[in-house]
């Protein structure tokens, strides 16, 4: 339903990360009590190799995310210089470390190092982040140990924001392996929130706007600003924007600010709900690497009960 603003026109009602998120958080902090009470605090532990500033944030972010909700927070920071070999080193330590529950390696890695082997190295039931071909395998076919965070935040901001998908056309512009491929195997799996029919559109696709004015959900994860505009959405449909951009912008204190890959100021005259960039999408990532991460511990401690290894 779209909401009456103050001179009586309509606009999209705002999907907001933030107030989704917090029911998460009450149901996970109730979970991480039971495990308390146990005697088992989840540990998420957290790799980041060289100095790059973007990730240097995100590290920062999932440190106080824990802190705030009573996990244990391993912080790993390691010089640009670290070998590949190293790092597997590093690796195989927390793997065996039955104080760590989830791993995570904050891509990108220097050049010099494989990413696909260092994630390969991770044990299936400490990925967190769901990039291990094991946990992608056991997702694609339904089964999945785990969901990619982003994907996953996004189909939980869906769901829990009212939005039907049972039937419903989705057409989710980008194909990368982080947002665009596990998000299209998650929303045409069986279940509530679920039972999508789902479309990928790529830079290849033929007239791209044909196939998005078909759209009651249309997800958009370019990395481009402006990507769709509002002629792009049908009239109704519901828009989440992936994309963080960073653009110039005078008239900020930072002489730039945020935005995403869709037109937000047109699109949400279109729209029946849409996410803003920031304060959409964003904060479902780390909710649902905590999700995780509390889930991990839960299966290490159902393991550890029953006597297996």
């Amino acid at each position: 339903m779209r909401d009456r603003c103050k001179d009586d026109t309509l606009t999209a009602r705002l999907i907001l990360g933030k107030e989704v998120s917090e029911g998460i958080y009450a149901d996970l902090r109730d979970r991480i009590a039971t495990l308390r009470d146990k005697g088992v605090i989840p540990g998420l532990a957290v790799i980041l190799v060289g100095d790059d500033p973007a990730s240097q944030v995100y590290v920062n972010m999932k440190d106080r995310k824990c802190n705030e909700l009573g996990l244990r927070s391993f912080s790993v920071r390691l010089p640009e210089s670290t070998t590949q070999e190293e790092l597997l080193k590093r690796i195989n330590d927390l793997n065996a470390d039955p104080t760590v529950n989830g791993i995570l390696v904050q891509l990108p890695l220097p050049k010099h190092i494989d990413d696909h082997a260092v994630i390969d190295a991770i044990s299936p039931l400490k990925d967190v982040d769901c990039f291990h071909p094991f946990n992608l395998g056991k997702m694609l076919i339904g089964e999945s140990v785990f969901l990619p965070a982003t994907p996953a935040g996004i189909q939980q901001l869906i769901y829990r924001s009212g939005i039907e998908t049972v039937g419903k056309h989705v057409v989710i512009v980008g194909r990368s392996n982080i947002v665009g491929k596990p998000l299209a195997s998650i929303m045409m799996q069986k279940g509530d929130g679920l039972d999508a029919t789902v479309t990928v559109v790529n830079s290849r696709t033929e007239d791209i706007k044909s196939i998005t004015l078909m759209a009651d959900i249309l997800i958009v994860s370019v990395g481009k600003p402006g990507t769709v505009t509002a002629d792009m959405v049908k009239p109704g449909a519901v828009v989440i924007d992936v994309g963080t951009n960073r653009v110039a912008d005078p008239t900020s204190e930072k002489g730039s600010r945020l935005v995403g890959d869709v037109d937000f100021d047109n699109v949400k005259e279109v729209a029946s709900a849409i996410t803003p960039v920031p304060g959409g999408t964003g904060p479902m990532t780390i909710c649902m690497l905590m999700a995780n991460t509390v889930k991990a511990a839960e299966i290490a401690l159902g393991k550890l009960e029953r006597g297996v290894n």
